[in-house]
């Protein structure tokens, strides 16, 4: 970007520290800003966007900044059109939601429908069992779940490594099936939305330089999420003229198991040249305290580029370690720490129980209703995956794309119309044999029954008359004119004109008209439940659309797209449940972080990379409290209905004693410090075998740690540090 006269800076970056108005500013290459918890990135970011449009006078278009959720992507809009209403036209979504955008203005050149549905998981299982009846739900399920994670990571059925990540000999050839099967429907999955642009960018040369013309400025944030495949999709989407700027935390990289790669933001600088990094190490959220705390842990990772995190506000207690009997003590605990927040004028709301897995949740669910404290358990069944407000999205995805297999079998016989399975099948076949129109296919069928061909000729009735209601022309194809032709950038629902009907009213039509609505309010007669309560909040949710097929294409679009991003919020006056994963991005005055045993929090078999982002999760987890930090440990606990004993984790012997106070009995880190001291990978000398190396580390109760160790002379044998002199770490 061109160089200008400087001016006086605006009124809205005053109030920016030297670090956040370095990376605002920064304009030449590109620019990495490492931003430690707490430290404002949100507001670094929708400010730099605000600047650029504002003080630098770039279009509004030409900037594309993505991130990871809804919210998160909402949050960043509200805050950069406060400052400049212009970046209101600005491309600021999702990264899925950018792909989906991107698909439908080139759906030709991606081999796709204009109106094509996204598949969540369920729905690729259900396209998975249909192509392998011999598998089960669980098995298809699995099945869906490594396709996904292989598309995460860039790689398609005729990858050559494809074996190397993804076991099985049969995977490859059934992803091919499944493969093939959903580009017959016309359809994508999620994985698709990053991967199919990023062929699409990489095989058309005109639609690449019209990308890349029109996006002079690409931002991520929270860039430690990022997977191999979005990786690659930002570096097909720079032109050699983009300015690409990414924000996130490498300490914060905690999802590796949904495919994200810490790799991508350790090795920026050297992807894209001329890179500058700024240090966002100003945390406004927490005590000094409970930062240096996090500092101590998360400094033992090698795969970091570092940072330290310092605190603006003054004052703060020591955080306690309570060391506890058994999940009785520490429930006891845990009421005793909240009793204590409300004498102090504090409420429910304040506190979070943080646990490293769901099963931990249930002492806490027990013990919380009978000493009178309201709970709220994150993670609980979503709106949009309950069966009934799933099987209204099918019927509408159907009447979206008739194409739509798996939308056609979970509907076209729910409820019952006296269709069975071989009449379905016979369906779908005449369907592919065609062009594919699963409800023409079933107007026409010849089922054996006349009960199916009734059932069959009802319902492709009752969608021709959906189709009817939704007649409107569809969003055009790109059709080759450039992108900043098109309809300015933002996402949302398209504007419903002055009278007309609202695509709440079709809706309403298809949930009674199907038959769904009696079919779940007599469930709900029968057990109580909430089903049509649920169909009138779907039918509201769609109020804010119109009654095309545009307006249901985009509906359709935000539901799955907030299926799979939304979060939990905690809304009431209540101590939350929640795992730490779950906290990304919360914080809470008063945080309790239980369970801290060697064996459950890490695991013992928790190693190299994966031992790493443990440690990171436990950084995420203790940056979350303010104000008050607790850390539970207890000597023993019921495992599969038996009593059994744990020692500290070791993440425990990594925090310095004076740092912390206790509560409870006398803890004794000598063996967490053991296993802290053997690590993976450490070299190692032997009086009677010569050089190696440490395999694994492993607890051994009063022994210690056993030491797992491969010599150079090709044994592997296991030693007691505790009780063995002769084993030592090269460089002692």
């Amino acid at each position: 970007m061109a160089a200008r006269a400087p001016r006086p800076l605006p009124e809205y970056l005053a109030g920016l520290n030297p670090e956040q108005l370095e990376a605002v500013l920064h304009e030449d290459g590109n620019l990495l800003i490492l931003a430690g918890a707490g430290s404002g990135k949100t507001r670094v970011i929708t400010t730099k966007i605000a600047y650029l449009i504002a003080e630098r006078g770039l279009a509004p278009e030409s900037i594309l900044a993505v991130t990871f959720t809804n919210k998160a992507a909402a949050e960043m809009r509200e805050r950069a059109c406060s400052i400049e209403p212009a970046c209101a036209r600005a491309n600021l979504r999702t990264f899925h939601s950018f792909g989906a955008w991107f698909l439908r203005r080139n759906a030709a050149a991606a081999g796709l429908d204009r109106d094509f549905t996204i598949y969540d998981d369920d729905d690729s299982t259900t396209l998975l069992r249909a192509a392998f009846p011999e598998l089960s739900r669980p098995e298809a399920g699995k099945l869906a779940s490594a396709i996904a994670r292989a598309k995460d990571y860039g790689l398609t059925p005729d990858a050559p490594d494809l074996e190397r990540g993804f076991g099985g000999k049969d995977f490859r050839r059934r992803y091919a099936e499944y493969e093939g099967r959903l580009r017959q429907t016309g359809n994508v999955d999620f994985g698709d939305l990053i991967s199919l642009p990023v062929r699409v960018l990489e095989r058309e040369p005109a639609i690449r330089e019209r990308v890349h013309a029109r996006f002079r400025v690409i931002m991520v944030d929270e860039y430690q999420d990022s997977n191999v495949a979005q990786f690659e999709l930002l570096k097909a989407l720079a032109g050699p003229e983009a300015y690409v700027c990414v924000v996130g935390d490498d300490d914060q990289s905690i999802y590796r198991f949904r495919g994200a790669e810490v790799k991508n933001i350790l090795s920026f600088p050297e992807v894209f040249p001329r890179t500058a990094v700024v240090k966002l190490e100003r945390n406004y959220r927490s005590y000094q305290s409970i930062l240096d705390i996090a500092s101590r842990v998360v400094e033992n990772n090698e795969g970091r580029l570092g940072k330290t995190l310092r605190a603006t506000r003054t004052g703060g207690e020591k955080p306690t370690l309570a060391v506890l009997r058994d999940h009785d003590e520490e429930t006891a605990y845990c009421i005793r720490v909240i009793d204590a927040h409300l004498r102090t004028g504090g409420s429910f709301s304040d506190v979070a129980i943080l646990y490293r897995t769901n099963a931990q949740s249930l002492a806490f669910e027990r013990a919380f209703p009978p000493a009178g404290i309201p709970y709220r358990l994150v993670g609980a069944l979503r709106f949009y995956e309950r069966e009934e407000v799933k099987d209204a999205l099918a019927l509408l995805a159907l009447a979206s794309n008739p194409r739509d297999e798996v939308a056609f079998r979970r509907v076209a016989n729910k409820p019952a119309r006296g269709v069975g399975d071989a009449s379905l099948e016979a369906v779908v076949e005449a369907a592919f044999l065609g062009d594919g129109d699963l409800v023409a296919a079933a107007a026409e069928a010849r089922a054996k029954s006349a009960k199916a061909r009734a059932g069959l000729a009802a319902f492709a009735a009752l969608m021709q008359k959906l189709a009817e209601r939704l007649a409107a022309p569809a969003l055009a194809d790109d059709g080759g004119r450039a992108l900043d032709d098109d309809a300015p950038g933002p996402s949302g629902p398209p504007p419903v004109a002055p009278g007309a009907e609202r695509l709440s009213a079709v809706v309403e039509y298809a949930v009674r008209e199907s038959g769904l609505l009696q079919y779940h309010k007599d469930q709900d007669d029968i057990a109580g439940s909430q089903k049509t309560a649920n169909l009138d909040e779907l039918v509201n949710a769609a109020s804010d659309y119109p009654a095309t097929r545009e307006g249901l294409a985009a509906f359709l679009e935000a539901v799955e797209l907030d299926r799979a991003m939304s979060s939990g919020e905690v809304s009431q006056d209540a101590v939350t449940l929640i795992t730490m994963h779950n906290t990304k991005g919360l914080e809470f005055p008063v945080v309790v972080i239980a369970g801290m045993e060697q064996g459950l929090f890490p695991r013992d078999d928790d190693e190299g990379d994966d031992l790493e982002e443990q440690r990171r999760l436990f950084y995420v987890a203790l940056t979350r409290a303010k104000d008050e930090l607790h850390l539970t440990y207890c000597r023993r606990r019921l495992f599969r209905g038996r009593i059994m004993e744990y020692q500290p984790s070791r993440f425990l012997a990594e925090v310095p004693k004076e740092l912390l106070k206790s509560f409870g009995g006398k803890l004794d880190l000598s063996i967490a410090e053991a296993a802290g001291a053997w690590k993976t990978g450490t070299r190692v000398y032997h009086d009677d075998h010569g050089a190696g190396y440490v395999a694994r580390v492993a607890p051994a109760g009063e022994a210690g740690v056993c030491v797992t160790v491969r010599f150079e002379t090709g044994r592997t044998l296991q030693f007691f540090p505790k009780f063995t002199k002769k084993l030592e770490r090269m460089g002692d």
